[in-house]
């Protein structure tokens, strides 16, 4: 189920669940890794992107493995705010996985983490060659941890204005 505003996952979740963060590219797929408490995003793995269903059984098996209750996917908005056929792209692929990973997803806007990423490895002086292999992983961080920021301030729902019909009829 994809949620509109990604403080509802706070919600969705067991307690001791983590969210599992993904950064979509044309050729990897990066993923982060909540902790329990959801505060910290740690870079977890790079995916080489085969074909969608081996990579959906991939990430099935990495939701029960890390025991995730929801997922935050990284929407590539124009600078402008607009969103173009990468984001069409992005929210198919969530679509689809749906059928395998029947978790709560939540988009969150990715633009420039990339860049923030690299910039901060460019920084810390790490060979081209480092920089490829950690990138998308520390770019699907990025986003999950902005995710994340936003839940510490996320407030549950109000309860329905109505209680809901209680037992059967009485005689």
């Amino acid at each position: 189920m994809i949620v509109r505003n990604p403080s509802e996952l706070k919600f969705k979740l067991e307690p001791d669940q983590r969210l599992l963060g993904l950064d979509l590219g044309s050729k990897t797929i990066g993923l982060a890794l909540s902790d329990p408490g959801l505060v910290i995003a740690t870079p977890l793995e790079t995916l080489r992107r085969r074909k969608f269903t081996p990579d959906a059984k991939a990430l099935a098996a990495i939701v029960e493995k890390q025991d995730v209750g929801g997922l935050v996917i990284g929407l590539p908005l124009n600078m402008d705010g607009s969103e173009g056929p990468r984001c069409q792209s992005v929210r198919q692929f969530a679509e689809n996985l749906e059928e395998f990973v029947p978790l709560p997803m939540a988009f969150w806007d990715e633009r420039l983490s990339t860049a923030a990423v690299t910039r901060t490895l460019l920084e810390a002086d790490a060979s081209r060659r480092r920089r490829g292999q950690v990138v998308d992983k520390m770019a699907a961080s990025f986003i999950l941890q902005g995710a994340l920021d936003s839940l510490a301030y996320a407030v549950a729902p109000p309860p329905h204005p109505y209680p809901p019909p209680q037992g059967g009829r009485e005689s």
